[in-house]
């Protein structure tokens, strides 16, 4: 139980803004020296992941969730592999369904919420691998899922998942969704939605009886995105179902994996319902720690080799997590 209001993170001079902090690393960083080994598993209902390993044969790896229309290939999740390897862990960073450059089979994609999928690589990692210690590390909207992961499978947990950091993490998805919305003159919300109206247009080809675009080009919103696809085709009633249930906020009261969450108080995507500092007190497990500065999934540095400063911190807690057992 812990709230960490005074974090040593520090931007560098140019970038004290959160957006600055927030679009900087996306345009223009580059990470290089990552080498992936790319493994296709089979879902229960039919579909399939790709995931994408980086391995120095250790005996501990960390498993990577990405976060909204991202993938293993962004910078930010390249420079947390790279990081990670360095300091001794192996890596799986996982593709959400239809993120890894092709359209899953299905009429369902990926969601906020969806843990089922995070379940089936840590069953798969645990059933074909030996490694006595697993780490999860989750950017944005798989900080959620991480975290929501960890109630909704708590009975089932491995013995060997020893702690995970969550970076940018929208724990209240409606009010983090309603702000991208009217932020920045809306461009943060048009890039985001285009490339998921795109993704539904690819999937309409492939399965047109199933997958409706008759008014796909009218949705402007994450609001009216998840009300037409996401929340029917998962299984919600609505997107406020959907928002409600898929957020990891009410349910950090369960958790029992120690579990660091790091959110900057400049995050252009997160409001204040985004800060679980009153869930965090309640529960020993987790930790809040809250930079003044970092943006979303930013934390520039210029130092160690390229290293970023949510790369370190993210070493330095599982590290302490690993040495508990």
């Amino acid at each position: 139980m812990s709230i960490i209001e005074r974090s040593e993170y520090k931007p560098p001079f140019f970038a004290s803004n959160g957006h600055v902090q927030t679009i900087y690393p996306t345009l223009l960083r580059r990470v290089n020296g990552v080498n992936y080994r790319r493994e296709r598993l089979e879902t229960p209902d039919g579909d399939f992941l790709d995931i994408d390993f980086s391995e120095i044969k250790s005996d501990k790896i960390a498993v990577i969730s990405h976060g909204l229309e991202g993938n293993s290939y962004r910078a930010y999740v390249m420079g947390m592999v790279r990081c990670l390897n360095r300091y001794g862990w192996d890596v799986a960073a996982w593709n959400f369904r239809g993120c890894s450059g092709e359209i899953n089979r299905k009429p369902k994609f990926y969601h906020g919420g969806a843990t089922y999928d995070l379940d089936v690589v840590i069953k798969y990692l645990t059933e074909n691998y030996n490694y006595r210690q697993i780490h999860l590390v989750g950017f944005s909207m798989g900080g959620n899922i991480n975290l929501k992961y960890l109630n909704d499978y708590k009975n089932e947990l491995p013995d060997t998942l020893r702690g995970t950091v969550s970076f940018s993490v929208p724990c209240d998805l409606a009010s983090s969704a309603q702000k991208i919305s009217t932020i920045a003159g809306g461009l943060y919300m048009k890039r985001f939605v285009k490339m998921l109206k795109d993704k539904m247009k690819a999937k309409s080809k492939l399965m047109p009886d199933q997958i409706d675009t008759n008014g796909l080009d009218d949705i402007k919103t994450f609001e009216e995105f998840d009300n037409r696809y996401t929340a029917p085709l998962h299984g919600f009633r609505d997107v406020e179902d959907y928002w409600e249930k898929a957020s990891c906020k009410n349910l950090l009261s369960n958790i029992e994996v120690p579990s660091l969450i790091v959110n900057a108080k400049n995050d252009p995507f997160l409001t204040e319902f985004c800060f679980p500092i009153e869930q965090t007190r309640q529960n020993e497990y987790v930790h809040l720690e809250i930079p003044d500065n970092g943006g979303h999934v930013g934390f520039i540095r210029f130092a160690d080799s390229g290293v970023y400063w949510s790369e370190k911190r993210a070493v330095e807690f599982l590290k302490e997590c690993g040495s508990r057992g």
